[in-house]
């Protein structure tokens, strides 16, 4: 067996260092690397001129200590020369038990030999010849005994050498394993060292770019207010001055069709004095996004809740009566398919029929159209909405809800929750709420398909008929005709 030493430590306790000057210029400011090559030699490890970037300096970091954990394998060289050495102990405590035995082994042959010897004395004849055979049998067994004696005292001195060997090279195995687990922890330590330099190179990097980007990000919103507020002063905003030109305009104008239908029903009550005056009159503006009230206008007039209501459109003034599905309420609001077409109420009570009529068709409401235009130039349409009932049955949740209008279909959706989605069909319908107060006007029923019906309210008069028109629009594009129960749509329309 060889013998693994390590005279790292002596060899450099041997090398004299000279010394120094103390003006002596060294060419470079750090000290130099070093590192251990074959037969226990130190070599100086030549830096490159160019400089390493981080990322390289941790990759070569992260190798140095890879290659130290496989140095760190001489651990199991310890580990099996204080396996030997327990083996060895194991042995010599077997010699030992041994010798022991091979002492006893004499005893007993020399008190044998003994008494053979005195038994000699006392036979002749071939007796006497036994006993020398047997003594020289003893005699033999002796001289074996002796050579196996020597024998073990030979392997007893070879397991001492052993011993002493392999605990030699478990005391250097250790001081190897010392050693190499301190330079472990040296390069460790100068990992650590390394990477902390590195996160703090980086969070300086951060800090310096965050707080420079924080500072442009600062200098251009001030140059944009700036902007904003230059171009205030200087051109004001012209489409935010029609839109209140606009609106004021609407309201002039439904104040000025209200006063007209004042006008025209007291003409009418005037003209026809000589005939009979009429129990019941229309209440409301007769244009789009309004709603028609009927109103008792004599104290002979029965009341609405003992009569009978049904609602009519009429192409024209004295033409053939439409019955619109479902309006038997005494309010009704108008919806897109009733712009340009008189709306006639019958009020029955005890078979007498009494009807009541508006002045002219339903006016189309200011601006819906380029609104609806404007709608339909985007991507997805949507609508904010609150279901009021579903199939029939009052929905008293008040969630809102979310009304996709899409060119092949429509989605109801509560969140992320697609609560109806349907492409258009002939079973669909979409329609203005008939009946309901005063909220009828913002509200529309819609049917997704047999046994699935909703009514929606929208938040303005003006999205719940743009979303009828809409989706009336995308229908017909299908080659389907959406419109309310019974209702017969002309084409276009």
């Amino acid at each position: 067996m060889t013998r693994v030493t390590r005279d790292f430590g002596d060899t450099m306790q041997r090398d004299a260092v000279p010394p120094v000057s103390a003006d002596v210029i060294f060419p470079s400011s750090r000290f130099p690397n070093y590192k251990i090559g074959p037969n226990n030699q130190i070599v100086e490890v030549k830096q490159d001129s160019k400089t390493l970037t981080m990322k390289e300096v941790v990759a070569r970091e992260t190798a140095q200590l890879l290659e130290q954990q496989k140095r760190l394998s001489v651990r199991d060289l310890a580990s099996k020369f204080e396996k030997g050495l327990a083996a060895a102990a194991k042995l010599s405590d077997e010699a030992r038990m041994k010798d022991a035995a091979s002492l006893e082994k004499h005893v007993l042959l020399k008190k044998l030999r003994d008494a053979l010897e005195a038994l000699r004395g006392r036979v002749a004849g071939k007796n006497k010849d036994d006993v020398e055979e047997a003594i020289a049998m003893v005699e033999a067994l002796a001289v074996q005994l002796s050579q196996r004696e020597g024998e073990l005292i030979q392997e007893k001195t070879e397991v001492k050498k052993l011993a002493t060997f392999l605990k030699q090279a478990s005391e250097d195995a250790k001081k190897l394993v010392e050693e190499e687990r301190a330079y472990a922890r040296a390069e460790i330590e100068n990992a650590r060292a390394a990477v902390q330099r590195v996160e703090e190179a980086l969070q300086e990097y951060e800090r310096k770019s965050g707080a420079s980007g924080k500072q442009d990000m600062e200098e251009l919103m001030k140059e944009v207010h700036e902007a904003r507020r230059i171009k205030m002063l200087h051109q004001p905003s012209k489409v935010m001055d029609m839109e209140h030109e606009l609106q004021a305009l609407r309201v002039q104008l439904a104040e000025k069709c209200k006063y007209s239908i004042q006008l025209q029903k007291e003409l009418a009550r005037k003209m026809g004095e000589e005939t009979v005056s009429p129990l019941y009159e229309l209440d409301g503006t007769e244009a789009l996004g309004s709603f028609l009230q009927i109103q008792p206008c004599s104290l002979a007039a029965s009341e609405l809740s003992e009569c009978s209501i049904q609602w009519f459109r009429l192409a024209c003034e004295g033409g053939k009566q439409e019955p619109i599905s479902g309006a038997t309420k005494p309010v009704y609001a108008p919806e897109p398919f009733d712009v340009g077409r008189i709306l006639q109420a019958e009020i029955t009570y005890e078979g007498q029929t009494t009807s009541v009529t508006t002045a002219g068709p339903i006016d189309p409401a200011a601006g819906l159209g380029n609104y609806v235009e404007a709608l339909v130039r985007r991507h997805d349409i949507e609508f904010n909405v609150v279901v009021i009932q579903m199939n029939g049955a009052d929905h008293t949740s008040g969630t809102i809800h979310v009304l996709h209008i899409g060119r092949m279909r429509m989605k109801l959706c509560k969140g992320k929750t697609s609560v109806a989605k349907e492409y258009y069909s002939t079973l669909m319908q979409l329609c203005g709420v008939r009946g309901g107060g005063n909220a009828a006007a913002q509200a529309a029923f819609w049917q997704v398909k047999t046994g699935l019906s909703f009514v929606l309210a929208f938040e303005t008069e003006r999205e719940r008929n743009a979303a009828i028109m809409l989706a009336r629009r995308f229908a017909y594009d299908c080659n389907i005709m959406l419109s309310g129960p019974d209702d017969r749509a002309a084409p276009g329309s």
